[in-house]
């Protein structure tokens, strides 16, 4: 199993890029309990907290895809870097402007997330170009999805961290400094230097042009949202048993189980295609989600909670590779930036969801939410598998000169990259 791991980490510019990746992203990670920091110490509400980081979240969801778009029109270096930068100074405004100016204050969490870079999309970009042979990157994608749940681990520590040593202004100043950094570190390698996005047709809608991919997204709106459901019900099911790290227990096993789940499904090898593997991923994970609701003493809710998130981790990493074969020619960062998107959108409505939940019917109702989202994310794949199943986009699918994602051309690596 980690041999498998090694393997892809061995392999030139791999480890720096997936290191870099995850640095640059640590200001996306860390943004929203960096922002509720911030306004707190400086005596604003909760209110105006949350607020502050909704604006956030919501400008990052607009971002991610028109940045994408960018990226494979212009190249990584040339958009990267410079929204990373953007991104940075808006977080500058903010600590500088603190709450005294409202619009100010919005106008700066906007910009910084407007400008977060995509750099999950562009890292599943190099994948195939960096490492060559199909089983790789499938391997590749179920790491990244590990490491993702690792970051988004340890993120908030490391804000609690900054905060308890200075301040949470200096902790978002220094986060965005060191996420500047990881995104140099990405661009100015060789891949991401040398990468070029197939010719693309000129189209309004871009990826989103795709069938099998609005149904992927369709599908991963509803996992967002049980996701974002779970967060507002385990600080419930912590108030009722009246200690509040117990939320840190659930959230922690809900992390470790995705990390378990992640790296049991990349070591193997799978065989036939990843549309229909994904239909059986979703459905155990909806099934996962469904003994929450039981709510039953703390010990026996953390391991609940660690089997809940054993098929998050498989199920987004089954989706790269869904994504990339349904990616119509030329579109690739875009269309995986659209599923950070979506995903992230789906979370936040989930969150919306959940908290009227809790008031109205309680705890385990609110627990009920995550798991009529797995359902409704399978029924989605399942009313859709004739799109899904349908012929990839050819430039996914077939051996070429040009490749998609890679500025070198390989004989035998097409512009996609087929499971």
């Amino acid at each position: 199993m980690a041999a498998g791991y090694a393997d892809i980490l061995k392999a030139p510019h791999a480890a720096r890029l997936l290191t870099g990746t995850l640095v640059g992203r640590l200001p996306n990670a860390t943004a929203p309990i960096a922002i509720v920091l911030l306004v707190r110490a400086a005596g604003g509400s909760y209110s105006l907290a949350g607020g502050l980081a909704a604006v956030y979240g919501i400008a990052n969801a607009v971002g991610q895809p028109l940045l994408g778009r960018a990226v494979d029109l212009y190249g990584q270096p040339r958009v990267q870097l410079p929204a990373a930068v953007v991104s940075a100074l808006g977080a500058v405004l903010l600590v500088a402007a603190g709450i005294g100016s409202l619009p100010v204050a919005y106008a700066a969490v906007g910009v910084a997330g407007l400008a977060t870079p995509p750099l999950e999309g562009g890292l599943r970009a190099l994948w195939p170009g960096v490492l060559g042979a199909e089983e790789r990157v499938h391997r590749a994608y179920a790491m990244d999805a590990v490491a993702q749940e690792v970051m988004f681990t340890v993120g908030p520590l490391l804000v609690t961290l900054l905060v308890s040593l200075w301040s949470p202004g200096a902790a978002l100043l220094v986060l965005n400094a060191v996420g500047v950094l990881g995104a140099l570190s990405v661009v100015v390698s060789e891949p991401s230097r040398a990468w070029r996005s197939a010719r693309r047709e000129a189209h309004w809608l871009g990826a989103l042009r795709s069938p099998g991919l609005l149904a992927l997204l369709g599908a991963f709106l509803f996992v967002g949202i049980a996701l974002g459901s779970i967060t507002v019900a385990g600080v419930a099911y912590a108030d009722d048993h009246g200690r509040e790290a117990v939320y840190t227990w659930l959230m922690a096993a809900l992390g470790l189980g995705a990390l378990v789940g992640g790296t049991v499904y990349g070591a193997r090898e799978w065989a036939g295609a990843p549309e229909g593997r994904l239909r059986v991923i979703v459905a155990l994970l909806a099934l996962g989600y469904l003994p929450l609701i039981l709510t039953p003493g703390v010990l026996t809710m953390t391991v609940f909670a660690a089997v809940a998130g054993l098929f998050l981790a498989p199920a987004i990493a089954c989706a790269f590779l869904v994504v990339d074969r349904h990616a119509p020619r030329g579109t690739v960062t875009e269309a995986f930036s659209w599923l950070v998107t979506t995903f992230g959108v789906g979370a936040a409505l989930g969150t919306a969801v959940a908290g009227p939940v809790v008031e109205w019917a309680g705890t385990s109702a609110s627990f009920a939410v995550a798991g009529a989202g797995g359902a409704a994310a399978l029924l989605v794949l399942l009313a859709t598998r004739r799109v899904l199943s349908g012929p990839v986009h050819p430039s996914n699918a077939a051996p070429g000169i040009e490749n998609d994602r890679s500025g070198a051309a390989e004989p035998g690596l097409g512009s996609g990259h087929q499971a």
